[in-house]
């Protein structure tokens, strides 16, 4: 059985994969940086009713499962994580990283796929994503 969440009219269960890129697709999410960045996401998810399932920091992007209320729009608290990460990442660290300009850290778009009855694989290629880009790091050093 499905755990299914509850509003005052409404019972949902509305889970979504999101991908998102710093600017420039620098690779950056390392280090003190690293450490932090998770648990702010977290936080920030929390204000909006929302919850992070599941999430990875690549280097260069980052995963999230995310469960988002109905009564959220997706683009809305995508949104709001993004800006007022973007914010606080610049408070705390703008000044040792040059390249940043204000407080554009994140790349404009994102990607988000519905994750639907497919969680656990969703799941297991949010986890997989450290051999899977290691893989891939070593075609192109063959090539």
């Amino acid at each position: 059985m499905r755990d299914y969440k509850s509003l005052a009219h409404t019972r949902w269960d509305c889970k979504y994969h999101v991908v998102f890129i710093p600017k420039y697709r620098k690779k950056v999410v390392y280090g003190e940086l690293r450490k932090h960045l998770g648990e702010m996401l977290h936080e920030l998810a929390s204000h909006r009713e929302s919850k992070i399932e599941e999430g990875h920091l690549m280097g260069d992007h980052i995963h999230i499962c995310i469960s988002i209320p109905p009564k959220y729009a997706v683009s809305k608290v995508i949104g709001y994580i993004k800006g007022k990460s973007a914010i606080m990442i610049a408070r705390q660290y703008g000044r040792k990283a040059r390249n940043f300009k204000g407080e554009r850290f994140w790349a404009r778009g994102y990607f988000v796929s519905t994750v639907g009855l497919d969680e656990q694989m969703v799941r297991e290629y949010i986890r997989a994503q450290d051999e899977r880009d290691k893989y891939f790091d070593q075609i192109n050093l063959s090539l």
